[in-house]
């Protein structure tokens, strides 16, 4: 089959920094679905491995987020059939979607939503478990609840704060306080539904402050480092912060004083070590496909950069890296319909 990968890990600048190649079709285990890749979309952790993880052998095959169809099943799987429409975000431990053909286990799969073509789909479900998992898992709020309390998102333009901020409105109660830099994304945050928005170079506190507000929870999705001391002194007390970056250092013993919580969300975790409730996000992704054909959460599709290739896939981790990417990019997958 064809894929696209890397040899060595390293500016997306260097010669073959990407390259396609032949790669075996994956060999399933009991319960993985062998699927058609139809779209693939980027994120921060496609750009990271690449740059900073060399291939343990061979070449690397990357990319997470991927929609397709179901052409073989493993002898265990018990939720999906071939023929089946499905999105996904993978697996970090195993190769990755940038491939004719994927593997991967249906425990972490969730069924297509009918409304979106295959490449739009593919948008969703990386930053759609990460947003989750931090309200429902880390935050602990129950859905329907939060009514009175408010959640600061920062860098909330990106792919995960474009759906936390629908997930928020559409199944919590709570007042979103969205921070943004530039008239484009202002904009943007401001159609994914946040009630409020703040400039994240300026001061948190005194624009916290001046709408009146203490946030109880605070999601932290980049420049944690720069915010940490800004977030602990406006948070309320027994507040929760969650973050998803790779800040050098956090002063954590700065929130003991208010009892906070803090917590690191890493999607990956579940399939990573095969935890006893893997099966959450199969339930959560269906749950999220039902809710954008019932028209409760929309696209966080800006860019769709064609059908991939090297030069698609190269033009798409550039961006990527720049850090101004607003919601999502994304590609057609190898196969076309």
């Amino acid at each position: 089959m064809k894929a696209i990968g890397y040899n060595q890990a390293g500016p997306i600048s260097a010669a073959n920094a990407l390259i396609e190649f032949e790669a075996e079709t994956p060999t399933l285990g009991p319960r993985d679905l062998l699927v058609e890749v139809r779209g693939i979309s980027l994120n921060p952790v496609d750009v990271k491995v690449r740059a900073m993880m060399d291939p343990e052998k061979g070449t690397k095959i990357i990319g997470y987020d991927a929609a397709g169809i179901v052409r073989q099943t493993g002898s265990d799987v018990r939720n999906f059939k071939i023929g089946d429409e499905v999105f996904y975000a993978g697996d970090i431990t195993r190769p990755g979607t940038n491939s004719e053909f994927h593997a991967v286990d249906e425990r972490i799969v969730g069924k297509k939503p009918t409304s979106l073509g295959f490449a739009e789909a593919a948008a969703f479900p990386l930053t759609a478990i990460t947003a989750w998992e931090i309200l429902f898992d880390s935050f602990a709020i129950p859905e329907g609840t939060g009514k009175g309390e408010s959640l600061l998102v920062i860098g909330a333009a990106g792919g995960v704060g474009s759906i936390l901020i629908q997930l928020a409105k559409q199944l919590t109660g709570l007042t979103v306080i969205a921070s943004a830099s530039r008239p484009e994304t202002v904009a943007w945050v401001e159609k994914m539904g946040a009630d409020h928005v703040i400039n994240h170079r300026e001061s948190l506190v005194d624009q916290i402050n001046a709408l009146g507000l203490q946030p109880r929870y605070v999601a932290s999705l980049n420049g944690t480092g720069g915010h940490f001391p800004a977030i602990v002194e406006l948070i309320k007390p027994r507040g929760h912060i969650a973050i998803i970056d790779d800040p050098q250092s956090i002063d954590i013993a700065s929130i003991k004083l208010k009892a906070l919580s803090f917590s690191w969300e890493f999607m990956f975790a579940r399939s990573m070590f095969q935890t006893d409730d893997i099966e959450k996000q199969h339930d959560l992704l269906n749950r999220v496909s039902a809710l954008i054909d019932d028209g409760k959460l929309i696209s966080t599709v800006t860019n769709h950069l064609g059908t991939i290739s090297v030069e698609t896939l190269t033009d798409a981790h550039v961006q990527q890296e720049s850090g101004r990417v607003i919601g999502k990019n994304v590609l057609d997958g190898f196969q076309q319909a």
